[in-house]
């Protein structure tokens, strides 16, 4: 299949090129910037006037629900939603059931992935056998079976030694260790410690929670040197020990949440359960915070965090609702809102999303390194065309995730996805 994208604004921020031009894409790859071949007869042009043609994004945070919650996802209906939102390679938890912690049912899930031809998924398996902090895992043979880190998802580590040994264990053969910062026992309740959790009566997570375990995180670091991936920080204090870790020195890269970096605790409202969200929404100063921090480069990488939770368990009480939020085709608008809303340059919005969770994935993408997250040629084709002025507004009954609840149901989003290729295939075709 031989494809022309013709009178878009190609925008690369890998490389800062960023001009009106064509790409010819021939069995899967790119094979022209700015020139066609001579002989290229294309089966299909795409004209991209209006709109931004980008690398594909690159999502680190996005569950998938299967195996095991096929009443919230399955594979069919998140990766549709991943294409509708731009999304090419997508990193998914290990916190499915069973959990990601044998080689076979990393396999399984890699290739009934592949089956749907949507985007590349790239698991992180298990840190400990089950998730349940005791014995790790076999991190060697996860790695060979397809697994590009490992984590604990949302269960935090009880014991420190289990963490050195795993951060130990993992500096010897460079994986990287993808931790959410929470101390188990301060992060048992459901918002925000603040005066708004206060008055709604609403148990509290305090920021130590978050700070208590980069403080654990970083002293183990500095002993092993591992390499660790801090996942969704929700706190200005937090990011500060961030800042301060990557001047030391320390093998450190973080990502945000478009949650967290869009909404307050305020958003909360009258127990709204659709903001019920792990970590939680925090204070107007942390959210500052963070914007600050992903602008300046201190926190790396914008991520969906998308959790899609079916109705049952979303329409309780706010205190017993499921946290999480479906997010894969919210997530290049908000950075897009966030783009244009804080008066951060458009490449470093959308360098969040493709080349930097390329960049922190590293080696762990293989032979794709070079390619994922970029507009290169010989890369693969993975793009996504961007119409920056069809402002489109979210409805749970239009997005193709099986997940309808999101804090931003309602909210009017600037810039929308038209087209996805993967591999130099159109994945998803919004049409007009």
């Amino acid at each position: 299949m031989k494809i022309l994208i013709q009178n878009g604004r190609v925008i690369d921020p890998a490389s800062g090129f960023d001009q009106a031009c064509s790409i010819a894409l021939a069995a899967g790859r790119i094979v022209g910037i700015n020139r066609v071949p001579p002989d290229f007869a294309p089966n299909r042009v795409i004209d991209a006037a209006g709109c931004y043609v980008l690398p594909g994004l690159v999502d680190l945070a996005a569950r998938l629900r299967e195996p095991g919650h096929e009443h919230e996802g399955m594979l069919e209906s998140e990766m549709a939603a991943a294409v509708a939102g731009g999304v090419t390679s997508l990193v998914c938890p290990p916190d499915t059931d069973p959990v990601l912690d044998e080689p076979g049912l990393v396999e399984m899930l890699k290739f009934r992935a592949e089956k749907l031809h949507q985007s590349r998924l790239f698991p992180l398996g298990a840190l400990t056998r089950n998730l349940a902090g005791e014995v790790l895992t076999e991190m060697a043979e996860l790695t060979e079976s397809g697994c590009v880190g490992f984590s604990q998802a949302e269960v935090p580590l009880a014991s420190t030694q289990v963490t050195q040994r795993a951060l130990q264990y993992a500096a010897t053969f460079g994986y990287t260790v993808w931790l959410r910062p929470q101390e188990l026992h301060l992060g048992k309740g459901v918002a925000a410690s603040g005066p708004l959790a206060t008055r709604l009566g609403l148990s509290g997570v305090p920021v130590a929670a978050e700070t208590i375990a980069l403080h654990t995180i970083f002293e183990l670091q500095r002993s092993t040197g591992a390499h660790v991936h801090l996942c969704r920080i929700s706190s200005a204090a937090g990011v500060e020990l961030i800042r301060r870790a990557k001047a030391d020195g320390l093998k450190v890269t973080a990502d945000v949440s478009i949650n967290s970096l869009h909404l307050t605790d305020v958003d909360i409202g009258f127990f709204d359960s659709r903001a019920r969200l792990s970590p939680p929404l925090r204070q107007q100063r942390d959210r500052d915070a963070l914007s600050a921090a992903l602008a300046d480069g201190t926190i790396d990488v914008l991520v969906s965090d998308h959790t899609p939770v079916d109705e049952d368990a979303k329409t309780l009480p706010f205190a017993e609702a499921e946290p999480g939020a479906t997010g894969l085709e919210l997530l290049l608008s908000l950075a897009f809102k966030w783009s244009q809303d804080s008066g951060i340059p458009l490449r470093r919005a959308l360098s969040a999303v493709t080349a930097d969770p390329a960049r922190v994935l590293g080696s762990a993408l293989g032979t794709l390194q070079a390619s994922v997250g970029q507009i290169v040629e010989g890369g693969v084709g993975d793009l996504c065309i961007f119409d920056p002025a069809a402002a489109w507004t979210v409805h749970g009954d239009a997005l193709r995730s099986q997940g309808k609840h999101t804090p931003f149901l309602g909210y009017e989003l600037p810039g929308r996805v038209r087209t996805t290729l993967v591999g130099g295939q159109v994945a998803f075709d919004r049409g007009g």
